[in-house]
């Protein structure tokens, strides 16, 4: 009996260190990076009537300091998220789904390519990031009770870029294939075929539809007035780490504009200055070459020799309840191609564009300070950002559009958009493409320019378009409705005007000739086969207006059509067949509603705390409500769309003026903040408020002043 008692004392001993390991191992173990010299930053902060932050440094690294602590007044919570990302600790915070962020950080190996090249970096980049960094360390230190995470802060100049070197290559459709390698999955289809015309590739985000924006330039010989304007229409996520965040900035140094930028980037990333802007949109070129390694153990061959892989291991953390945060260890490969995976069917390296870098930390920091157009063409030729749309317009006149990509080099004579052989030299070419190669469309002879996520083949109307690129660059040919029907839409006014333009960005509409109608003219021509059901459905949907703007019956039914389950075109699936798609959609609707003709806005709707709005718009349409919440009445709470959107214009003398629109507030994630909600009624009646970019009307609408 004392053998027994014993040895349950033993056992529970061990049990009572287990649970203690399990709830203090990660923290002690965590890396802590050497904070930023201490500094006094000069810094205010002046919030509009909307809560916007405003704010004004002596230096552009106070500018940086202001930045952060505004952002983290209204959204510590994401920021920690993405600050956890850049140590891969964000497992210990959101469990299994941040353990594989976590491990993707370590596959890209993002925190080698910093040590290696974050002292390279010019001295004001780096001010900049330590000015940001530290802001976010005054934050946590004033705020000890909202920190989520033992350990995490201080953080360094080192982490905010780690955030660019991980995130980055996310915005062309790298997630799509590490989750097709890891899984033993088929890739994602590449290549849209020779012409323009074929489905759309799979965008950016844990979702196959997360990625998008409209895009939209006038130049003074279109537009009515002789002004220049810019629209900046971002369809992002509405909450979380890639939300925007609207804010505006002054330095005594020159550094002037107005925009928006994600959780962890010390400066905008998209908007204006005083004379010049521009806005993003995806973009999903062929910049990911895959290839099949042979290997033998922990070797590779690479041409006549064998190489041994480098492998590193990692410990994961994931969160499992209260304070336990379980180790999992995992092991990361690497060829000389680039990062390695390994599945049931072998090992493959992935080769993405502009991977192992550091650059695009500068870039974003000299596009912002630009003045003028050679300038910010100088900035964009750093080739540092692996991937994007840059759309741009100027007060004097110009207009742009740079299918921005780190092309990578290619030999001839391979099908980049298959496996290629790992075994070779003859298929792996070292380096991107020169600057020069990058196509772009500047000052058409249309005087407009716009993007909705389809290919730069269509950009400014016929007559006005790039000629065709060298196919080893693997431009997309890809169509979306949005780019259509801006197309469509742009193309039949002789002139533009403001209103004009408005009107267009929130078109609700099918463009003619289009994947679309193509599409609803199959689901309107099909054989009910007896089914009420769809009989129903075919007769109301016959009598579709072809517009999803909430005021005809049909469209409940029509965006019900279009669900995410119904999706093909964006993400290159096979078509789905037309009677089950109509039958499934006719059925959600009369299971959660009773009856077809339900008003658009009983179907989806803009939810935040206790405000609850009625939305128009589609997945593909120019006003975007593309992915959401099912909630258990049947009701679509919209999530992914429409986010950020900004107006710019500069008129003929170069003034510069600004409106801009959220879907929520500038506080999103502060209930008991007069701007969790404050835009929503704006934003589902298509209306702006003031950006008030010169100090002098701001003081006229100035909430609090405050240094941070």
């Amino acid at each position: 009996m004392r053998i027994v008692r014993r040895t349950l004392m033993g056992l529970g001993v061990l049990l009572v260190a287990a649970v203690i390991g399990l709830a203090t191992w990660e923290p002690l173990f965590a890396f802590r990076p050497t904070p930023p010299p201490a500094h006094a930053y000069d810094v205010t902060i002046t919030r509009d009537t909307f809560g916007v932050p405003h704010i004004f440094g002596k230096t552009d690294p106070d500018v940086a300091y202001g930045i952060a602590y505004a952002h983290a007044e209204d959204d510590f919570s994401t920021l920690q998220e993405v600050l956890a990302m850049t140590r891969a600790r964000l497992g210990a915070i959101t469990g299994q789904d941040g353990a594989k962020t976590d491990f993707v950080v370590h596959l890209l190996g993002s925190r080698a390519t910093v040590a290696r090249d974050y002292m390279k970096q010019p001295d004001d980049v780096r001010a900049l990031l330590d000015g940001y960094a530290s802001g976010l360390n005054r934050y946590a230190e004033k705020h000890p009770d909202e920190v989520r995470l033992s350990r995490l802060f201080p953080v360094s100049g080192e982490d905010i870029a780690t955030g660019f070197v991980t995130r980055s290559p996310f915005f062309f459709g790298l997630e799509g294939v590490l989750g097709a390698l890891g899984s033993a999955r088929p890739l994602p289809v590449e290549s849209a075929g020779p012409l323009p015309g074929a489905p759309s590739v799979t965008p950016l985000g844990p979702e196959s539809n997360q990625g998008g924006s409209n895009a939209f330039v006038v130049a003074p010989g279109r537009s009515a007035d002789g002004f220049t304007r810019l629209v900046s229409n971002s369809h992002q996520p509405l909450r979380g780490g890639a939300a925007w965040y609207e804010l505006v900035v002054h330095s005594e140094t020159g550094w002037d504009f107005a925009g928006a930028t994600f959780p962890g980037a010390p400066y905008p990333l998209l908007g204006h200055n005083k004379t010049l802007g521009w806005t993003n949109t995806v973009n999903r070129p062929d910049m990911i070459d895959v290839y099949k390694l042979v290997t033998d153990g922990d070797r590779y061959r690479y041409d006549d020799e064998w190489r041994e892989l480098e492998r590193q291991r990692v410990w994961l953390p994931v969160k499992l309840w209260g304070p336990f945060v379980l180790p999992v260890p995992k092991t990361v490969y690497r060829a000389v191609q680039g990062p390695v995976f390994v599945n049931k069917d072998g090992s493959y390296a992935i080769r993405y564009g502009g991977g192992d870098q550091l650059k695009m930390v500068e870039e974003y920091y000299r596009l912002n300070r630009a003045t003028d157009f050679i300038q910010w063409q100088a900035a964009l030729a750093i080739q540092g950002v692996p991937g994007t749309n840059f759309l741009y317009g100027d007060a004097a006149g110009n207009i742009a559009f740079f299918y921005n990509a780190s092309f990578p080099n290619r030999n001839p004579g391979f099908d980049y958009s298959k496996v290629l052989p790992g075994d070779t030299s003859r298929a792996y070419a070292p380096g991107t493409v020169p600057w020069s190669m990058v196509p772009r469309n500047v000052n058409p002879a249309s005087g407009f320019l716009i993007n909705g996520n389809n290919s730069p083949y269509q950009a400014a109307g016929q007559g006005s378009e790039i000629p065709l690129q060298p196919p080893l660059l693997g431009v997309e040919t890809d169509t979306t409705n949005r780019g259509d029907r801006a197309l469509e839409l742009m193309s039949a006014l002789p002139s533009i005007s403001e209103e004009d333009l408005k009107r267009i960005k929130f078109d609700t509409g099918v463009a003619k000739g289009g994947y679309l109608e193509a599409w609803f003219k199959e689901l309107m021509a099909v054989d009910p086969q007896g089914d009420k059901r769809v009989a129903d459905a075919r007769e109301l949907l016959s009598h579709w207006d072809w517009n999803w703007d909430g005021k005809g019956p049909a469209d409940a039914l029509a965006y019900s059509i279009l669900r995410v389950p119904n999706r093909f075109h964006y993400e290159r699936k096979p078509k789905p067949d037309p009677r089950s798609v109509m039958a499934e959609a006719a059925g959600y609707l009369q299971k959660h509603f009773g009856k077809l003709d339900l008003p658009l806005g009983e179907l989806i709707r803009l939810r935040q705390g206790r405000v609850d709005l009625p939305l128009d718009g589609a997945p593909d349409t120019l006003r975007a409500a593309t992915n959401y919440d099912e909630a258990p009445d049947g009701r679509l709470s919209i999530r992914h769309g429409d986010s950020f959107i900004m107006f710019v214009t500069w008129d003929k003398i170069g003034r510069v003026r600004s409106e801009s629109i959220q879907p929520f507030g500038s506080a999103s994630t502060r209930p008991d903040s007069p701007h969790y909600t404050d835009q929503m009624q704006l934003f589902v009646e298509h209306k702006f408020k003031p950006v008030w970019f010169d100090p002098t009307e701001l003081l006229a609408h100035a909430e609090r002043t405050y240094r941070p």
